[in-house]
């Protein structure tokens, strides 16, 4: 069975994919980068702001369905700035206190709306 998951506390999908998919006890959510949900803009700041926008849309995305990130076992991080990666993980820290979950971080040349970070997340339903 797949179901498709939306949060109206997470922006609107930008293109054609859904905000996430659950599917055989997994959540799998798509990448989401540093837009306010409340203005469907991306937001001003630093890395540390777009991480911590990012952090708080996929919650939104994991408590619509159903689950959180202390449920989440897998993350891909896309920066577009490898010297970013000590103040992304500082934060990133923040929401995974204990117990993190496995994670591949990569330097890529461009990202949606030219945003600083994008993570997607891979969680239990």
């Amino acid at each position: 069975m797949r179901e498709l998951i939306a949060s109206n506390d997470a922006p609107r999908a930008i293109g054609p994919y859904s905000q996430a998919v659950r599917a055989n006890g997994f959540v799998f959510s798509s990448g989401q980068v540093a837009i306010d949900p409340a203005t469907q803009r991306v937001i001003e700041g630093d890395i540390t702001a777009q991480t911590d926008r990012v952090l708080k849309n996929l919650s939104s995305v994991l408590k619509a369905a159903g689950t959180g990130l202390d449920k989440v076992v897998r993350t891909t991080v896309f920066l577009k700035n490898m010297g970013d990666f000590a103040a992304m993980n500082e934060v990133y820290g923040q929401y995974f206190p204990s117990a993190p979950p496995a994670r591949s971080t990569v330097e890529v040349a461009r990202l949606p709306k030219d945003v600083l970070v994008e993570i997607d997340v891979i969680a239990l339903a």
